[in-house]
């Protein structure tokens, strides 16, 4: 586990733990490629979707749709993109929590906050339908709050700003590529996160090349990794 910490006092003050949505806090992420994968074999009969799709989760579903259809020569227009983002919506609404999440919340003495590529209404619904909404208050930073979504950085930088945290200060708990990009790129410590349904093998080196600086799959191992972190503020990539 190349943490390459050193002691020092933590002052969880001014530390930051940031969670995204699905996949990390509810385990939504194999509802949703379900849906898209269902929704798109009765768009386009006879097309092989799966391997195009999967590697694609943790994008907008709208780049998700319109990257599919590019890769396999499909044409899909924005009243389809509409109808199945909205199912895909209404599958992962109902979706549980991550097995293990609200332990391991509450065991962290760190302020936290969710990053989400998803919408605020969506993201509001689950996080109060779970009950994960008394973790995090108002402090929820999603897609549709900011100019660019991830892989873009903004959604990290806006949760830095306006909590008034420097980024260096920041740990991100993320499950995806897209994800694990856009912390990196806000200058972000980022965990990959792998116990979700929807996890693959291929997964641990996906997140790993993406700048994910451990790879774990059980949540009860988050309050021992932020409390490594919280030694020294930052993991050493090698």
């Amino acid at each position: 586990m190349n943490l390459n910490l050193t002691p020092s006092p933590a002052n969880v003050d001014d530390r930051l733990v940031i969670c995204d949505c699905d996949g990390v806090l509810i385990d939504s992420e194999a509802v949703a490629a379900r849906v898209l994968v269902e929704e798109l074999h009765a768009l386009w009969p006879g097309v092989d979707v799966e391997p195009v799709v999967l590697p694609l989760l943790g994008l907008r579903i709208e780049a998700v749709l319109t990257s599919t259809a590019d890769t396999l020569g499909q044409t899909i227009d924005a009243g389809e993109i509409d109808a199945i983002r909205r199912a895909v919506e209404a599958a992962a609404v109902g979706a549980p929590p991550v097995e293990g999440i609200a332990e391991a919340l509450a065991a962290i003495p760190v302020r936290k906050a969710c990053a989400s590529n998803s919408f605020s209404p969506y993201v509001e619904t689950v996080l109060k339908r779970t009950g994960l909404v008394r973790f995090f208050g108002e402090r929820r930073f999603c897609a549709d709050m900011v100019a660019n979504p991830k892989p873009a950085p903004d959604v990290y930088l806006a949760a830095a700003r306006t909590l008034r945290v420097s980024t260096a200060h920041c740990l991100v708990v993320e499950d995806s590529v897209t994800g694990v990009t856009a912390a990196r790129a806000a200058g972000m410590a980022v965990l990959g996160f792998i116990g979700g349904g929807h996890a693959t093998e291929g997964q641990i080196d996906a997140l790993r090349r993406a700048g994910a600086s451990v790879v774990f799959d059980d949540m009860k191992r988050l309050p021992a990794l932020v409390g490594e972190w919280l030694q020294n503020a930052t993991f050493e990539i090698r």
